[in-house]
């Protein structure tokens, strides 16, 4: 096995182990949306903002077992403000009939040299989750 099969796998093994399970107690459910680029299902609180979990970028790194991507779907082909557009923000992903969703890419660290953080990083994702969801409920309005 090389060095991205096995931080496969160990990433797979703490998002299934301990992430998932954390997001359902914190009322997220399995999400009916199919990411354009992730074959893993994701989680939602909401049918506004849905998290997927990547674990093919970077798995190739020698610290590949130390970190994951967290992608933060917008599952609508809709305009969004300006205001919301960005690397802090949203980005374009394009998706078949050429429509585009917006997402956000995040970096979740869940360790750092033999500390492991989980606490930390699920506490973070939670916030960036609520952050992003709150940007977009003014938009909710649009997709009815």
């Amino acid at each position: 096995m090389n060095i991205s099969e096995v931080n496969k796998i160990f990433r797979k093994s703490i998002i299934s182990g301990f992430f998932e399970p954390q997001l359902i107690n914190l009322d997220f459910k399995k999400s009916a949306i199919k990411h354009p680029s992730i074959n893993d299902y994701g989680l939602m609180q909401s049918d506004l903002l849905h998290i997927f979990f990547d674990v093919d970028t970077g798995s190739d790194y020698p610290d590949g077992d130390e970190w994951f991507i967290v992608e933060l779907l917008f599952p609508y082909d809709v305009k969004i403000p300006d205001t919301l557009k960005g690397s802090d923000y949203f980005t374009t992903i394009s998706v078949e009939n050429g429509k585009t969703f917006w997402h956000h890419r995040e970096l979740i660290r869940y360790k750092y040299g033999k500390s492991k953080k989980l606490d930390d990083a699920l506490e973070f994702l939670e916030s960036k989750y609520k952050e992003l969801h709150s940007l977009l409920e003014p938009l909710q309005k649009d997709l009815n």
